[in-house]
């Protein structure tokens, strides 16, 4: 036992693994045994899955370890991982849990969970525990046939319609003027979720890769990459759209492209969606990652807000809108999260909220944030593979500590100076270092900068 320690499936928020080396059924059956053993959870828990051809074997594993330890469980079935949230967020549930890998490789699966109140867990708050628990029982227990759910504590439960009242709640839907939206669901979850909302919005609606399809005829869905970015704004364009949204595959991100076919960093939406939120709860507090800042500190000013900046990492943001009653925290990656969603992310939220915006104020997307991105040009998340980390960081720091400036040590490195500022962090669990660089309303001086670090790190 002293041998194995570790399973490479658990990272420090979630667990995700290639099928079947890294994760497998009866892996998921011990898990689920060991989170009602490690969390001890006295309310039935939330369970669902995305479309992977995994999913749904995963999650009756998960299912039958979880009603063997005597715990409720609530299957709400096909559904994208802030459905999960949702459910277990509700008074009387216990926690709940995802079978997702989002938009990895798909040959991997994964599961995200949550204890009651929508909670997060990560690897200080039972994640740990849980990878431990469930290497012992792997060592002890012999895989079962099969993995029957138990009757008497097993229910399905449909939350589609609670879900989108929910969220349509939140916006003011008598605004919404029938703009044009190009979406991309590449083939994962979002989809059918999307149509539950747009039946209600004025909406016209082009469509790509609509279809959940667990074989991802299109490539899994990752709007991160330059290829399928370049799929989307090419669509946008060619449907004349107002604007394109995509999503990855378990839709708890989303991605926007203006009526150009043109991609918006996600940074910029964190000052769009603060400014849209501030105007419903005035005077509350924002936070924020401190990789790309100006923008939304500005933004979040210039309406009355409080600026609140926060270690990355969904369950530091979370823990420190809850510290805040902050009314909405944004991540650059392109993670939003919302007070009144159980302080949770969503991918559907953010664009309804844009939505409403661009209704009520009548410019295009472009003309929203062009005066944002010529004010606070950024550099976007660059990555470096560099093999001490550490050594790098501390000669960039050392390169520029004569120089006037503000030092933040709160997630890697930023430093600001009077025209320009970086952030620098490395990675925890592989040798790469991210870079960040924004400027005061200088392009050039945003170029020059980029390339100094890049030479800086990697020589």
């Amino acid at each position: 036992m002293s041998q194995v320690q570790k399973l490479p499936a658990f990272k420090a928020y979630d667990i995700r693994g290639r099928m079947p080396d890294q994760l497998n059924e009866f892996m998921v059956y011990c898990i689920g045994k060991a989170y009602a053993q490690v969390m001890k959870p006295t309310a039935p828990m939330a369970i669902g899955q995305d479309i992977r051809l995994s999913s749904k074997a995963l999650s009756q594993a998960l299912i039958a370890g979880l009603n063997e330890e005597g715990v409720h469980t609530v299957d709400i079935g096909l559904c994208g991982t802030e459905m999960i949230y949702f459910t277990a967020g509700q008074e009387g549930m216990g926690g709940g849990i995802m079978v997702t890998a989002s938009h990895n490789p798909a040959d991997y699966n994964g599961l995200k969970m949550v204890k009651e109140g929508s909670r997060p867990i990560s690897s200080d708050t039972g994640l740990a525990a849980i990878e431990q628990q469930t290497i012992t029982l792997m060592q002890s227990l012999s895989e079962p046939s099969s993995y029957q759910f138990n009757p008497t504590l097993h229910t399905e439960k449909n939350v589609l319609q609670a879900y989108v009242a929910k969220l349509l709640s939140l916006i003011d839907v008598a605004s919404i003027k029938p703009l044009h939206v190009l979406v991309n669901a590449g083939n994962g979850c979002a989809g059918p979720f999307f149509d539950a909302l747009a039946q209600h919005l004025p909406l016209k609606v082009t469509r790509l890769h609509h279809e959940p399809d667990g074989t991802f005829p299109n490539d899994v869905p990752n709007p991160m990459l330059a290829e399928q970015q370049a799929v989307t704004a090419k669509a946008v364009v060619e449907a004349k759209a107002d604007f394109g949204i995509a999503w990855d595959g378990d839709f708890d991100r989303c991605f926007f492209y203006d009526q150009n076919g043109r991609f918006i960093e996600g940074y910029y939406l964190v000052g769009l969606l603060a400014e849209q939120l501030l105007k419903k709860s005035p005077k509350s507090a924002i936070v924020h990652d401190p990789r790309l800042e100006w923008n939304t500190i500005e933004k979040v000013q210039a309406h009355g807000g409080k600026a609140v900046v926060c270690k990355c990492g969904h369950s530091f943001i979370k823990d420190k809108m809850r510290e805040q009653d902050a009314v909405y925290g944004g991540e650059m990656s392109a993670h939003h999260y919302f007070r009144d969603f159980f302080y949770c992310d969503s991918g559907m939220i953010p664009w309804l909220l844009l939505v409403e915006l661009l209704s009520q104020d009548g410019r295009s997307l472009s003309e929203v944030v062009d005066q944002c991105m010529l004010d606070f040009p950024c550099s976007g998340e660059i990555n470096f593979t560099i093999a001490n980390a550490k050594e790098a960081i501390a000669r960039v720091q050392q390169h520029y500590a004569s120089q006037p400036h503000q030092l933040s040590t709160l997630d890697g490195i930023s430093m600001e100076f009077a025209q320009w500022r970086f952030n620098l962090r490395s990675s925890n669990t592989e040798p790469v270092v991210r870079l960040n660089v924004e400027t005061r309303a200088n392009s050039a001086l945003l170029a020059e900068k980029v390339a100094e670090l890049k030479s800086l790190l990697v020589g």
